[in-house]
């Protein structure tokens, strides 16, 4: 133990000097770390990894703060030597930001930034310097707190703008000046590690950053656009996925089969939605339902969006010729017992994925479709056979995201007149809403004035029983597949959202925004 404890002392007290100006340039804040343990400790961490990470300290034998560092993280210290007066600035620079973008704006117009940046290095350095750094981690930690899944910097003419998409919705927030743009745009391109040269082809990067104490993984995509890059941020945050599948919004019934359906020994099971409707989150959840040590799970995503413990998660990358369909060739011969396939694409795929099912494994994958029973004709459509389709697919799962009502601000109101009878017409005969209270978002400081806190799920889940798959055979249109699942309980997305409105979990307009 004392040889193992004086070999990585050793080694430590080795520490080479830091590159200051390459770490400037890449330096992002790891927020949840208190500003007087680092001003005190002359410590700054940094490039957080999936390993290790990066330490600054003027005395590489701190061995006190390098230790609660590490048990901080849970990973261990790369130790960089630096002078104290070095580490404050570089602290100042990067943690100390003003309260809001208005006082920042300033700090950088002072520094003469101009509209348009020619010269790389020079952009380079201008993307580095204290005022944009901490512009953009403002920004960064601003969408964290507004509960954002992502944030959008869109170029235009004579503007550029700043939008968080909460609970679904795009709302602009205070943005930067035209003449930042470059700087703005550089500084995320160099913190997801992308070239900041290429401008004219799109980009894929990831930024790990902890804010709030809290992990968070940033999934970074740029494209050119007339007027500049076009960059979106989508924000990963590990603690915030739902990998319940009581928690999603499933109503009981419904829950119940569902699982009946994922704990089956083969077969597969499509679930339908646009992009942002949730659909990873639900087959995460599922996977986290049946994961067991008698189970061996393989995921083929493009990309992995969450890493799931005891699972064998494969990211696609086309650039090799990894595709879906070589993937799945590759991981059949694994021996799983099940296979999630990101997104159903092609004929191949289809193909490949039905001839799994039908030897004995269960498959799960995604469709862009409107609602359950047209997945079926999506399927005709790329080419599976009516035989295949209904030997191999055992339930199809439509979903769209609702946003809940914030707690603290609903308002009553009643539902009378041509709103009551058309409730009534989609709900059916039994349902009686004349006069019943429902209610109506209207906004307020804990919902960031939108009227919504929070989203959850709205389902319709098709069943392909043996009537099912008779229809199947028949070559039925999508129309009578539609009539017969309503007629054996499947309740319509809309259906289902109304439901949620009578029990004063979201708005009418919610729901007729969502279902269309």
């Amino acid at each position: 133990m004392y040889k193992r404890l004086k070999m990585e002392m050793d080694e430590k007290l080795k520490a080479p000097g830091a590159n200051i100006e390459e770490i400037r340039k890449n330096l992002f804040p790891v927020n949840g770390l208190s500003l007087a343990f680092l001003k005190n400790s002359k410590a700054l961490p940094f490039d957080l990894n999936g390993e290790g990470f990066s330490l600054l300290l003027s005395d590489p034998t701190r061995w006190d703060v390098i230790d609660v560092l590490e048990k901080y993280f849970g990973r261990k210290a790369r130790v960089l030597q630096a002078p104290e007066e070095t580490i404050e600035e570089l602290i100042k620079e990067v943690y100390e930001e003003k309260g809001n973008i208005e006082e920042l704006v300033k700090d950088a117009e002072e520094e003469g930034y101009s509209e348009l940046e020619e010269d790389l290095e020079h952009l380079k350095d201008r993307a580095s310097e204290a005022p944009v750094v901490r512009l953009v981690n403002l920004i960064i930690r601003k969408a964290v707190e507004s509960r954002a899944s992502d944030i959008h910097f869109e170029p235009f003419e004579k503007e550029f703008k700043v939008r968080y998409r909460i609970d679904g919705v795009l709302h602009d927030v205070e943005s930067p000046p035209k003449r930042l743009q470059a700087p703005v745009i550089s500084r995320i391109k160099l913190m997801a590690k992308m070239d900041i040269a290429e401008r004219r082809l799109p980009q894929d990067g990831r930024i790990n950053i902890m804010v709030g104490g809290k992990p968070l993984d940033i999934r970074v995509s740029t494209i050119p656009t007339m007027h500049g890059e076009s960059v979106v941020l989508r924000l990963l945050s590990k603690e915030n996925v739902i990998l319940e599948m009581d928690k999603l919004g499933f109503e009981g019934e419904d829950l119940e089969t569902f699982e009946r359906l994922i704990r089956m020994p083969y077969g597969i099971i499509l679930v339908t939605g646009p992009t942002g409707s949730g659909k990873t989150t639900t087959l995460y959840a599922a996977l986290s339902e049946i994961n067991q040590s008698d189970k061996k799970i393989i995921t083929v995503e493009d990309p992995v969006e969450y890493q799931l413990p005891g699972v064998n998660q494969i990211q696609v990358k086309p650039q090799i010729d990894l595709t879906f369909a070589n993937a799945l060739r590759s991981i059949l011969r694994q021996d799983p017992d099940v296979v999630l396939i990101g997104e159903v694409r092609d004929l191949e795929t289809a193909d490949i994925a039905v001839h799994a099912s039908l030897t004995g494994h269960l498959v799960f994958s995604t469709l862009h479709t409107n609602d359950a029973v047209t997945a079926i004709t999506r399927l005709r459509d790329m080419g599976i056979e009516n035989y295949l389709v209904s030997s191999s697919l055992v339930g199809v799962l439509a979903q769209r995201l609702v946003r809940i009502l914030c707690p603290h601000c609903k308002e009553e109101r009643v539902v009378d007149g041509p709103t009551a009878k058309k409730v009534e017409e989609i709900l059916g005969p039994s349902f009686h809403v004349e006069g019943h209270t429902v209610y109506s978002a209207r906004g307020c400081d804990e919902c960031s004035h939108t009227g919504y806190k929070g989203r959850e799920g709205i389902f319709e889940l098709l069943v392909v029983d043996e009537e099912v798959r008779g229809k199947i055979l028949r070559d039925s249109s999508a129309g009578e597949l539609r009539e017969c699942a309503i007629s054996k309980g499947m309740k319509t997305l809309r259906h289902h959202g109304l439901l949620k409105v009578l029990k004063g979990i979201t708005t009418l307009e919610e729901v007729f925004r969502v279902t269309g």
